[in-house]
Formats: C-alpha cells, sequence, structure tokens
C-alpha cells in the first residue's frame, strides 16, 4: 500500500532489523496526533463560538478532530514511511 515505489522514493531493500515496525509506527504517530487534534479543534471551536461555547459542543469538536487527524496521520505514515513498504511489512512486522 506504500505509495513510495510507484513515486520512485524505494529501492527495494529490506530496512535494518532494528528499525519500528511499521505496525508500531503507525500507532505510535496516531496516538500523538490525537493529542493534538483534539487541542487543535478545540481551540478552533472556542474561536468559532467564543462566548457561546458549551462543554458538549467543545468536546465533540475535540473528539472530531482528535479522530480525524489521528487517522489522517495514521494513513500519510503508512503510504510514505519506508517502514511500511511491502518487503519491510512481510518481514518485521508481526500479524
Amino acid at each position: 500500500m506504500s505509495l513510495r515505489r510507484y513515486f520512485g522514493w524505494s529501492d527495494g531493500e529490506l530496512m535494518r532489523s532494528d528499525c519500528k515496525p511499521c505496525s508500531r509506527l503507525m500507532r505510535q504517530t496516531a496516538g500523538i496526533c490525537t493529542v493534538g487534534g483534539a487541542l487543535g479543534f478545540w481551540v478552533l471551536c472556542r474561536l468559532h463560538y467564543g462566548p457561546r461555547i458549551t462543554v458538549p459542543r467543545s468536546l465533540r469538536w475535540a473528539a472530531c478532530g482528535a479522530v480525524s487527524v489521528s487517522s489522517t496521520s495514521a494513513l500519510l505514515v503508512r503510504l510514505f514511511s519506508p517502514e511500511c513498504e511491502p518487503q519491510n511489512i512481510a518481514a518485521y512486522d508481526k500479524k
């Protein structure tokens, strides 16, 4: 699923065995971006609604931000990271 081969960025070689596997890299990136997305969308909600802000509304915005930013970042890692090329997933990821 990696796009690196289509863009010519991949040489088809295997990574070193001490590198992080793709699944762990995606999970860690999504976890970090969940917090950033929630905080970012909460700030956007505060800016958009101003004094009319309510707690359920701000929690809804934060949840949407967390889900959207974490899933987008995990997808981008999956598509463009050298660890997520098919030969590296087959060799190093444990199913």
